[in-house]
């Protein structure tokens, strides 16, 4: 077989690549970080590379989404791209993959009381008129402790390092404990470090929270990019790669391990701890990330009736799954619900206390999948909605994540005006620029109840004649021009097309008629909600305002909206914090009645209501 020298820049990464493999393959299996949001499936056109060495013709996808003079100036995507020959890469810049991911959320009180603790014992020494086991002695001390001699337990790894440890320390040591086993055995007195990492798996972002296990004191933070974004940017994307590509989940829960012990060692670096001094670790995801992180095929949730592998609370050992903690360490995996109503809307739920709240609620966390749950202490019914990957960008003709470079909110004033995440010259649109743009278009009547893009002769608002010269056709279609080729920087233009509105209206159409359902299914008016809470990344970012203009809310509610950050983050803290939150997250699982929108009687009447706007 022969093999061809690729090297990508910056950083002159070399790699040798056989023959007739795929470019976007090749990067994913030297671990370069990149987006390929359709899965590199050469549908959305944003894994743009730029081959200045080896060029060779464009394929006809190419020449149909590629403008002509970047073609001519070595632009390819990198999944349509075969090696057949040497090449010279080079990659966006790296401050241009920077996103915003969301860390912060709203505490709330609660009693500290740690799956794990350590107890520090003085050991009885052994002689020649009391000659008892080591382990016999050290039961005994723990007995003194208050536990009872028949439920200690412990396993092979610590009866293996006892007698050194108890040497070594003369006998005075700090016992590991969970519940009546014996997880972690240390010399002398080590009370003072027991960590834990709290993680948040998301499907574009992985967050993870240093904590100490005793005080509940926030040690550090850390956060990235799911690498699974390699494989796709939504969770339909990832459950055909796990279940159709060989090696798919593999590479999937792979990558994801990866990421964890990444963030692990990064979070200990900034802190000087060693990791050997976690000893649990918590994990909230939706339904896919979840059996993806497990190594467990997720395909049964992608068929109707969406039935996940398992829903139920874990407990694992943490090296089963090769996490980097201490070889003791134990890793609490929050509970389902049903179907795509994973983990995380347990954790939301969790630190929203919508279980305890004499006030109907209504949480939403807006994503590719978003969830959406609706109650009090009385009852609560939850569902996913399919939103599609509107929100994050993807699919939309300029859309990228919120990265550097996304204009990221956009103002209808005397002229059109918007804001860049980092500042400089725009290079695309992020979800809450597309809802405020539409939202505008909207209020202008520049758009009909349909969505369609009116043409400049038709606008009869006299406020929206300010903005006309904004209106353009592009591929025989109407658009919205954001920003000129000489004003992006890139130097193409980023606009909103037809399509993209049609996408949006797809993606709002679904979360709008959740909520519809739930109403219904709850047995209460749009008045009766007493307030709505915004989880996630997306529904931090957004502006209520253009939310409820575009009817992805009901505009009854934009008074009562209020952001609580990452809230799932702060379910996985307060689950690793407290064993009693952690049992009261099963309970909250086990509780909540799941609606399944597909099967729900009118829903596609529903849908298809809920994708108009309501125009002036």
């Amino acid at each position: 077989m022969n093999y061809h020298r690729v090297v990508f820049q910056p950083g002159d990464v070399l790699l040798e690549v056989p023959e007739g493999k795929n470019l976007k393959e090749a990067m994913n299996d030297a671990g370069l970080e990149f987006d390929f949001p359709c899965g590199g499936r050469g549908t959305c056109g944003k894994c743009r590379v730029r081959i200045s060495k080896g060029l060779a013709a464009p394929v006809p996808r190419e020449q149909e989404i590629i403008q002509a003079q970047e073609l001519d100036a070595g632009i390819r995507l990198a999944c349509l791209t075969t090696v057949d020959n040497d090449l010279l890469v080079e990659l966006p810049n790296k401050n241009q993959l920077k996103h915003n991911i969301l860390i912060t959320s709203e505490a709330r009180s609660f009693q500290i009381a740690p799956h794990l603790q350590k107890l520090y014992l003085e050991i009885e020494k052994p002689s020649r008129e009391a000659h008892s086991s080591d382990w016999h002695r050290l039961k005994d001390s723990l007995i003194k402790q208050g536990y009872k001699e028949r439920a200690l337990e412990s396993e092979i790894s610590i009866f293996r390092k006892m007698p050194d440890v108890l040497r070594e320390a003369d006998n005075r040591v700090t016992a590991v404990m969970y519940g009546s086993e014996v997880v972690g055995i240390e010399p002398l007195d080590s009370r003072n470090t027991l960590l834990g990492m709290a993680f948040d798996i998301g499907t574009t972002t992985i967050v993870g929270y240093l904590l100490d296990l005793s005080s509940g004191e926030e040690l550090n933070v850390v956060s990235a990019l799911n690498p699974q974004t390699a494989f796709g940017a939504d969770v339909i994307s990832r459950l055909t790669f796990a279940s159709h590509e060989e090696s798919g989940l593999n590479k999937l829960h792979n990558a994801v391990i990866e990421a964890i012990n990444k963030l692990i060692a990064e979070a200990i670096q900034k802190t000087s701890i060693g990791r050997e001094h976690i000893y649990g670790i918590s994990i909230a995801a939706n339904t896919c990330m979840h059996h993806i992180f497990l190594g467990i095929n997720p395909q049964s949730i992608a068929v109707s009736p969406y039935v996940p592998a398992l829903s139920e609370p874990l407990v694992l050992d943490a090296s089963d799954l090769k996490i980097d903690i201490n070889q003791a360490g134990k890793v609490f995996v929050l509970p389902n619900i049903a179907g795509f109503v994973g983990a995380d809307t347990v954790a939301v739920l969790l630190s929203t206390e919508l279980d305890q709240s004499k006030d109907i609620k209504l949480v939403i966390d807006i994503g590719t999948n978003g969830e959406i749950a609706l109650g009090s202490r009385e009852k609560i019914v939850a569902c996913s909605a399919a939103a599609g990957p509107a929100f994050e960008g993807a699919q939309i003709s300029s859309g990228m994540r919120g990265a550097v470079g996304a204009i990221d909110h956009v103002y209808y004033r005397e002229r059109l005006e918007y804001g860049v995440i980092g500042g400089g010259k725009p290079l695309g649109v992020c979800g809450s620029a597309l809802l405020d743009t539409v939202a505008g278009l909207v209020e202008l009547g520049i758009l009909n109840k349909r969505g369609k893009i009116l043409a400049p002769d038709q606008l009869t608002n006299p406020v929206a004649q300010r903005f006309k010269e904004n209106l353009i056709e592009y591929e025989g279609q109407g658009a919205f021009l954001l920003a000129r080729e000489n004003e992006t920087g890139h130097g193409r233009p980023i606009m909103i097309t037809q399509s993209d509105i049609r996408e949006l209206q797809m993606a709002k159409g679904a979360m709008a008629a959740g909520v519809r359902v739930l109403l219904d299914a709850y047995g209460i008016q749009v008045q009766d909600i007493q307030e709505v809470l915004l989880a996630g990344a997306f529904g931090n970012y957004l502006n209520p305002h253009s939310a409820c203009v575009i009817g992805l809310i009901p505009p009854e509610l934009e008074s009562k909206i209020k952001m609580i950050g990452n809230a799932a983050g702060t379910g996985a803290k307060l689950a690793l914090l407290s064993a009693d939150e952690y049992r009261r997250a099963r309970d909250i699982a086990e509780d909540v009645k799941f609606v399944e929108l597909g099967s729900y009687p009118r829903f596609n009447s529903i849908f298809g209501e809920c994708t108009y706007f309501k125009v002036p």
